[in-house]
């Protein structure tokens, strides 16, 4: 992929110096949903471009990586680049504090040891962060990331600044989600329960990004009183929006085996899941975090699950 031209002169420039070896490209990448994700392209000659919509408007940010001095240099272009730039520190890692969290388990000890600057990073953004959640909601992977893909290149904008010219994409505005008919949703391959609820979020979309403000529990309540969102949805936004370490994707097809399989070398349900975490509360979600950093998961024997064959034509 070729880097863009940078003709466009940026709205706004962050150096930043955060006193610590800080991986940008891994720490993005936890935003990101699904390798052809529109509104990011990673590692694109030095630099990870990604593109939201702030509360001051859309922004395109493109950051690079580390320098030898630890200052990371980021550019931002549109209206809401200032915004966004103050935020990199936290979408980086800045506000993660691991303090009070014990490994117990070799296999999390070794992961934590083996990956020491990994942290969990927050966007401040909900709606960005609910949208392909909920789209991602009992579907393979495969299909929702399709999903997400054709709606952001169908209904998104260009990102401001030179990244457009990788095709980096700004999600739909909440207007324009509660304006698609039924019909344009079912061309995306999203089902009517979900786009339901996406068009639900939609509509309470000020509301929700009050909910990024709120703890934990708090910000559960408020997410899983939207009708189609559940503790698997809820938790994917407390991840990511809010960088809470305490968020355990409870009903993800792989997460407790994964973890079961990881540490006790047995295959965990939900239940089991989470009598197995107790110990952790606070910090639930930094050993499914570990476990997947250090690349851990049962052996995935037979053909994957094969997307759903309902709806043909699809535009991906």
């Amino acid at each position: 992929m070729t880097a863009p031209a940078a003709s466009a002169a940026p709205d706004a420039t962050r150096a930043w110096q955060p006193g610590r070896p800080v991986p940008v490209g891994a720490l993005l990448r936890q935003q990101r949903r699904g390798a052809g994700d529109p509104t990011h392209r990673l590692a694109v000659a030095g630099r990870h471009w990604r593109a939201s919509r702030t509360p001051q408007g859309v922004a395109a940010l493109a950051v690079r990586e580390q320098d030898p001095d630890g200052v990371i240099v980021a550019t931002g272009w549109g209206p809401g680049a200032a915004w966004a730039l103050d935020q990199l520190p936290a979408l980086l890692g800045d506000l993660d504090d691991w303090t009070g969290f014990e490994p117990r388990h070799p296999v999390l000890v070794d992961a934590r040891r083996r990956h020491p600057h990994l942290r969990l990073g927050r966007t401040g953004l909900v709606l960005e962060s609910l949208v392909p959640a909920i789209i991602e909601q009992k579907v393979t992977g495969q299909e929702a990331f399709a999903g997400f893909r054709a709606l952001v290149r169908r209904h998104g904008t260009p990102a401001p600044g030179p990244g457009a010219a990788l095709g980096l994409m700004v999600q739909p505005e909440a207007a324009t989600l509660r304006r698609l008919p039924s019909w344009e949703w079912l061309r995306l391959h999203i089902d009517p329960a979900r786009s339901r609820a996406v068009v639900t979020a939609a509509r309470h979309a000020e509301a929700m990004e009050r909910v990024a403000g709120l703890p934990g529990e708090e910000a559960e309540r408020r997410l899983r009183a939207l009708p189609g969102v559940g503790v698997w949805t809820a938790a994917e936004v407390r991840q990511r929006a809010l960088g809470d370490p305490d968020a355990v994707s409870f009903g993800d097809y792989h997460v407790a085996k994964d973890v079961g399989w990881a540490l006790e070398g047995r295959l965990f349900d939900d239940a089991e899941l989470a009598r197995y975490l107790r110990p952790w509360q606070g910090h639930r979600g930094r050993v499914p975090f570990l476990v997947a950093a250090a690349g851990l998961h049962r052996p995935r024997r037979g053909p994957r699950m094969a997307p759903r064959e309902h709806l043909r034509g699809v535009t991906k």
